[in-house]
C-alpha cells in the first residue's frame, strides 16, 4: 500500500464518551477510533494507513481557513472552516450511552453558502474488514447500516453519502441559518437498531454533565486554562464503567519518523493510572478516587507474585503483543503493534507509585477498606521477598535488568508508605518493612550517588543520568535543596537537554532498541516541579511558559515533541504529559506561595 503524507499528530483533536475516544483531524476526517472500547478493534484506522483502513470526513470540498476549539469545560469539538463562499461550522461530540457509542456531528452554515464533502469508509479489525452495508427504513426514515460480525455501524440524518468504489460518498451545499445533522451508533450486529440519540440537546447535555464535573475543580493557580484542559483530557482517558485509566487512545504513533519504536498504550498501566491519581488529588477532583481503587483491588485480585505492570481498561490480562503487516504505519512507521510485551516486565518502581498514591489518599482522610489495606500488606511483603533483584525500570527497558536508582527509590518509598500506614493506626507489624526502607535508603545515597559527577545515576552501572531522578524530592528520599540532587539537576540540563527540553535518557545505553527519540513531555514537566522545588521559580516558570506553549490549537499534548519544529511524536493525546502539566503547575504554585510568604 502506498504511503500518503499523513496529517502531523498535532492536527487531531480528541472527542469520546469515556469508554472509547476519536480523533478528529482539522480537516474534518475522523482517522481513528475504537468500537466500542478504548482497546477494541478500530473500524477508523486511516491514522496509521490511508482512507482505505476507514475514515469518516466531513469538511469544506475547496480550500478553507479552519479553526478549532473545544466548548467551555468539555470535550466537544468546535471547527469553523472560512472559505471563499462562506463560513461553516462543525460539532462534533460523542454522548455517553448504555450498550451503545455515538459520534454525532452537526453541520451548521454561519454566513454565505459552502460546498461540503462526505466519505465513510468502514474498515472494521484494524482497517481490514470490509462490512456488508445496506440502506434500511428505521423509524420512518432511511439509514446506512454496515455489519461485520459482531459489529454494526448505523448512521442516520441528512445528508447520506451515497456508495462509490468500496466508499460512501456525498457532496451539499450548506447556507447560511441551515443546519444537518448525522449521527453514526455503533452496537452489537445482534440487537435491534437502536433509537435515535436525541439530538437536539445532546450537545447541550454532553456539555453541561463534563462543565458539572469540573467546576468540582478547586485550583485558581497560574495555568488555570491548561490545568482544566488536562485534567478533561484524564477525565476522558477513564472508563466510565469500570473506572481503568488509560494512557493513550492510540496505539503505534512513532516517537521519531519513520521510527520503529511503536507502542501499544491504550491499556492501564499501574504507575501511569496513580499519578493520574495524584494529579485530580492535587486539584481536588476526588470524586471517582474510589472507582480507581476498586479497579485495582479487581485488577491485582489474587496471587500477590501475579501483580502487572500493566492490564485492559477492564482489568483483564491478555495484552499478547503482535504486529498488523497490513497497515504500513503512520507516515509508514513500522510496525503497527497491537498489546505490549512490556506487560510481562518487572519493574520495581510500580508499587512504590501506588502506594505513594494511596498514601495520600489517607492523609486526605479516604481511609482504606479492609481489602485494601490488605492488599497492600500482600504486596509489601512479596516486594520485601526479591527487593535485591535487578528490574527493567520505569521506562521500559528492553535490554538487561538493572539496579535503577528510581527503581531502588521506588520502592524505598513503597515499604516507607507501610510503615506510616501502620504508626497511622492501620493493622500489622511493620518492622521487616521499617528494615528494608532504611537499606534502601542506605544503598541509593550511596550506590545510586556517582561522586565522581557529583549527581544521582541512571543505575548503579554506569555513570549515565536519566530525567526519571527528578522526581527523587517528589519521592521524598532526598531534600530538594540537597547538593546531591542540585547537582543531579546540572547534569541533566548539560547532557540531556535538547533546545531546551529533556530526554528521558540517551537512547544509545541500554534500552535494546535501534532508533532514537525526542524530548520527553512528562520530563519537561518534571523539571519544572524540581526547578520549583529547588528554589528556581524563574527558570520553573520560564519552562512551564514554553511547554504549556508547544500544546496544540485545543490544549493537547502528544508523548514527545520535536523542540525545532514543534511538531508532536508517539501517542496521542497522553496522559503522562496532561498529567504532568497539572502537578507541574500546582508544584510551581506552591514554590511562589511558599516564597511570597517567605
Amino acid at each position: 500500500m502506498r504511503v500518503q503524507e499523513p496529517l502531523p499528530i498535532e492536527h487531531y483533536a480528541m472527542i469520546g464518551d469515556r469508554s472509547t475516544a476519536a480523533l478528529v483531524g482539522r480537516d474534518g476526517s475522523i482517522d481513528w477510533l475504537c468500537l466500542p472500547h478504548f482497546d477494541s478493534h478500530a473500524c477508523f484506522a486511516a491514522l496509521l494507513g490511508d482512507r482505505r483502513n476507514g475514515h469518516w470526513r466531513i469538511g469544506p470540498a475547496g480550500p478553507a481557513t479552519t479553526t478549532r476549539r473545544y466548548l467551555p469545560g468539555s470535550l466537544v469539538l468546535e471547527t469553523t472552516h472560512e472559505t471563499a463562499s462562506g463560513t461553516v461550522r462543525v460539532t462534533d461530540a460523542m454522548p455517553t450511552g448504555d450498550d451503545r457509542a455515538d459520534v454525532v456531528r452537526i453541520v451548521e452554515g454561519v454566513a454565505g453558502e459552502v460546498e461540503m464533502e462526505q466519505e465513510l469508509v468502514v474498515r472494521f479489525g484494524y482497517g481490514s474488514v470490509p462490512p456488508w452495508v445496506r440502506r434500511v427504513r428505521d423509524r420512518g426514515e432511511e439509514v446506512l447500516v454496515a455489519i461485520a460480525g459482531p459489529d454494526r455501524l448505523v448512521l442516520r440524518g441528512a445528508p447520506l453519502p451515497r456508495s462509490a468504489q468500496h466508499a460512501h460518498r456525498g457532496t451539499f451545499a450548506v447556507r447560511a441559518g441551515e443546519r444537518f445533522v448525522l449521527d453514526l451508533c455503533w452496537q452489537h450486529s445482534w440487537l435491534p437498531i437502536a433509537e435515535p440519540v436525541g439530538e437536539p440537546e445532546v450537545v447541550a447535555t454532553t456539555v453541561a454533565e463534563s462543565a458539572e464535573w469540573l467546576a468540582e475543580l478547586d485550583y485558581d493557580g497560574p495555568y488555570l486554562e491548561a490545568v482544566q484542559s488536562s485534567v478533561l483530557v484524564l477525565r476522558a482517558l477513564t472508563d466510565e464503567a469500570t473506572g481503568g485509566i488509560l494512557a493513550a487512545p492510540t496505539t503505534s504513533l512513532p516517537e521519531e519518523p519513520g521510527g520503529v519504536r511503536n507502542w501499544d498504550y491504550r491499556f492501564t498501566w499501574l504507575r501511569d493510572a496513580s499519578l493520574t491519581v495524584d494529579a485530580m488529588l492535587a486539584v481536588r477532583l476526588v470524586e471517582r478516587v474510589g472507582l480507581w481503587r476498586d479497579w485495582l483491588l479487581r485488577a491485582i485480585a489474587g496471587d500477590p507474585q501475579d501483580m502487572r505492570i500493566m492490564y485492559r481498561r477492564d482489568g483483564g490480562r491478555d495484552l499478547l503483543e503482535r504486529e498488523l503487516p497490513h497497515l504500513p504505519g503512520y507516515g509508514g512507521a513500522r510496525p503497527v503493534r497491537i498489546g505490549n510485551g512490556a506487560a510481562d516486565q518487572r519493574q520495581h518502581d510500580v508499587l512504590g507509585q501506588v502506594m505513594l498514591t494511596l498514601q495520600r489518599l489517607r492523609e486526605l482522610g479516604i481511609a482504606d477498606s479492609h481489602d485494601s489495606w490488605h492488599m497492600q500488606r500482600a504486596l509489601l511483603d512479596e516486594l520485601a521477598t526479591h527487593w535485591r533483584e535487578p528490574d527493567h525500570g520505569l521506562w521500559e527497558m528492553r535490554g538487561e535488568p538493572q539496579l535503577f536508582t528510581h527503581s531502588r527509590a521506588m520502592m524505598w518509598a513503597a515499604f516507607d508508605c507501610g510503615v506510616r500506614a501502620v504508626e497511622g493506626g492501620c493493622d500489622g507489624d511493620a518492622s521487616r518493612w521499617a528494615e528494608l526502607r532504611d537499606a534502601l535508603r542506605e544503598e541509593v545515597l550511596t550506590r545510586g550517588f556517582d561522586e565522581s559527577t557529583g549527581s544521582f545515576r541512571q543505575h548503579y552501572g554506569t555513570s549515565d543520568v536519566d530525567a526519571s531522578l527528578l522526581q527523587l524530592p517528589t519521592i521524598g528520599i532526598v531534600e530538594p535543596t540537597d547538593p546531591r540532587f542540585l547537582g543531579t539537576i546540572a547534569r541533566i540540563e548539560q547532557e540531556l537537554l535538547v533546545d531546551g527540553l529533556p530526554l528521558r535518557y540517551r537512547t544509545t545505553g541500554l534500552d535494546g532498541l535501534p532508533g532514537d527519540e525526542h524530548p520527553f513531555v512528562l520530563c519537561g514537566f518534571w523539571l519544572v516541579s524540581a526547578y520549583a522545588q529547588a528554589g528556581r521559580i524563574d527558570d520553573a516558570t520560564a519552562l512551564m511558559d514554553r511547554l504549556v506553549a508547544l500544546r496544540n490549537d485545543v490544549g493537547l499534548l502528544a508523548e514527545e515533541i520535536d523542540p525545532t519544529t514543534g511538531r508532536h511524536w508517539g501517542n496521542f493525546p497522553q496522559a503522562f504529559s496532561h498529567l504532568g502539566l497539572v502537578l507541574a503547575a500546582t508544584d510551581l504554585e506552591r514554590a511562589r506561595s511558599s516564597a511570597d510568604g517567605a
